[in-house]
C-alpha cells in the first residue's frame, strides 16, 4: 500500500483556509506548531468544531489531533453534502466563521447541503450573517450559481435580481401568459439545481451567550463555476441595510437608523434601512444591537460592512457602566457603520475588503479560462488567500496596480476544478 504524502504547514494562521483548500484539492494535510507558546497551546474550540463539521458533511474524512492539540492531521474525504443536518458552532466565533467554508464546499458535493446551524449570528470578529444574505450570495450568483428566488414584496427591489413576480398581466399586448411565467421560472431554477442558494436566520444570537439558529441551503454544480470578467465599479445608486435588536429597546434600532441615515443623506436620497426586533425564545441568551450596510452600484457591485454590540445580561442593569467599558452607544454605532461603508467605496474595487479572499478563490475554482477582477487595496487576509492558493491549487495571478484608480486588477487562470463527487443519475 503506498504511503500518503502529507503537506506540512506550520502555525494557526490561516487555519480555515488551509483546510477548505486541501478539501476542494484533495490535499492531505499536517498542521504542525498550533500555538505551542500560549498559554494554552493547541486548537481553539471554533477549531475543533470546524473539523467536526467536516466530518459532518464528508465521507471517509480522517481527522487525528494530538494530545496537546498542537498538531493536527487532516485527510480529506468525498464531499457528500446532506439534507436536514445539524451542527453546534459553539461559543468562541460566530456561525459566520463556519458560513463560506461551508458554502463553498456544498458547491462540490455529491448531494446539496441542506444544514442547521446553531450558536452566534452577530459579533464583532465575524461577518454577520445578515451580510451573508445581502452581499456574500450576489457575489456567488456572479459565478453561475442560483440564488433561491423570492417573491416581489417591496417595491425597491431590483426584479432583475432573481426575484418572481407572482402574477401575469392581462393586458393584450404585453400579456405573458401563466403557464409562460412558470416556464420561465422553471428553466431558471434548473441551470444547474433544482434548488438556489439560501441562507435564513431562525433565532438571533449575540455573545456571549449565543441561540442564534441559521438554515443554510447549498445546492451542487453540475459541472464548474463560471469564469468572470468583474473590473466595472460602477456608480454608487443606492444604499440598504438592516438593524436588529434582542432583549434591549427597539429604540436602540431607530437611533443607529437615524444616526446612519444622517451621513447618507447628504450624499444619495435613495438609503432605505429595516429593522429586525427580536424577543423571547427568538432573540438567543444574550442582549444585543447592530447594524448591517450595503451600497449597490449601477455595474451590479455590493458593497458591505457591519458592526455589532453585545452585552452580558448582568451588564445590562447600567449601560452607563458599560460606556465605561469601551461599549458604544447605538448612535456610535450607526455612525460607525455608516462611515465604515464610505471609506470601503471609497477604497474603490468590485466587492469590499472583506470579501477580496472570497473573490479570490472563486477565480482560482473556475475553468481554465481568464477571470479578471478589480478591487481596492489589499488585505493581509487576501494576501495569505493568494499564497495558499498557489500553494494548493497551483494558480497565480498576475497583479497591476492602476495608479489612475488607486485600485489594482487581478487576472488568473482558473485550475479548472470539476464537481466530480456529484450525484449520476
Amino acid at each position: 500500500m503506498a504511503k500518503t504524502a502529507y503537506m506540512r504547514v506550520k502555525g494557526s494562521q490561516q487555519f480555515r483556509q488551509r483546510l477548505l483548500l486541501a478539501t476542494l484539492s484533495a490535499t492531505p494535510l499536517i498542521i504542525e506548531d498550533i500555538r505551542p507558546d500560549d498559554a494554552s497551546p493547541g486548537i481553539r474550540p471554533h477549531e475543533r468544531s470546524l473539523l467536526e463539521l467536516l466530518e459532518l458533511i464528508s465521507d471517509n474524512c480522517v481527522v487525528e489531533i494530538s494530545v496537546t492539540g498542537t498538531k493536527v492531521k487532516y485527510k480529506p474525504g468525498v464531499i457528500m453534502g446532506g439534507r436536514n443536518l445539524v451542527h453546534d458552532c459553539g461559543l468562541s466565533r460566530s456561525i459566520g466563521y463556519f458560513l463560506e467554508p461551508l458554502i463553498v464546499l456544498g458547491l462540490f458535493g455529491k448531494k446539496p447541503l441542506s444544514i442547521t446551524l446553531k450558536g452566534i449570528t452577530n459579533d464583532l470578529k465575524d461577518q454577520s450573517v445578515d451580510t451573508f444574505q445581502s452581499t456574500t450570495l450576489p457575489l456567488f450568483e456572479r459565478f453561475g450559481i442560483p440564488l433561491k428566488k423570492r417573491v416581489r414584496k417591496d417595491s425597491d427591489e431590483n426584479p432583475s435580481k432573481g426575484l418572481v413576480k407572482t402574477h401575469a398581466r392581462n393586458d393584450r399586448n404585453d400579456k405573458p401568459s401563466k403557464e409562460l411565467v412558470k416556464t420561465r421560472v422553471k428553466k431558471d431554477s434548473d441551470n444547474n439545481s433544482s434548488e438556489g442558494l439560501e441562507i435564513k436566520i431562525i433565532k438571533r444570537g449575540c455573545s456571549p451567550g449565543g441561540g442564534g439558529l441559521v438554515f443554510l441551503k447549498v445546492p451542487m454544480i453540475k459541472e464548474s463555476l463560471s469564469a468572470v470578467t468583474w473590473i466595472e465599479e460602477g456608480m454608487v445608486k443606492r444604499i440598504r441595510g438592516i438593524t436588529f435588536s434582542t432583549c434591549v429597546s427597539p429604540e436602540f434600532e431607530k437611533t443607529m437608523i437615524y444616526a446612519a441615515r444622517g451621513i447618507f443623506n447628504r450624499l444619495l436620497p435613495d438609503v432605505h434601512i429595516f429593522t429586525d426586533h427580536r424577543s423571547g425564545v427568538e432573540a438567543g441568551k444574550s442582549p444585543g444591537f447592530g447594524i448591517s450596510l450595503y451600497a449597490e452600484t449601477t455595474s451590479g457591485c455590493f458593497i458591505s460592512t457591519d458592526a455589532a454590540v453585545s452585552y452580558a445580561k448582568e451588564e445590562m442593569e447600567d449601560l452607563e457602566d458599560n460606556k465605561k467599558k469601551g461599549l458604544l452607544p447605538p448612535e456610535e454605532i450607526g455612525e460607525q457603520a455608516a462611515s465604515m461603508l464610505l471609506g470601503e467605496i471609497e477604497e474603490g474595487g468590485v466587492v469590499d475588503s472583506t470579501h477580496q479572499g472570497l473573490l479570490f478563490l472563486l477565480c482560482a475554482l473556475c475553468p481554465q479560462d481568464v477571470s479578471k477582477v478589480r478591487v481596492g487595496k489589499l488585505s493581509p487576509y487576501a494576501i495569505e488567500t493568494l499564497r495558499n492558493i498557489r500553494d494548493f491549487l497551483g494558480v497565480k495571478f498576475d497583479i497591476r496596480p492602476d495608479p489612475l484608480t488607486e485600485t489594482v486588477v487581478l487576472k488568473c487562470i482558473g485550475c479548472g476544478l470539476k464537481n466530480l463527487s456529484r450525484k449520476i443519475s
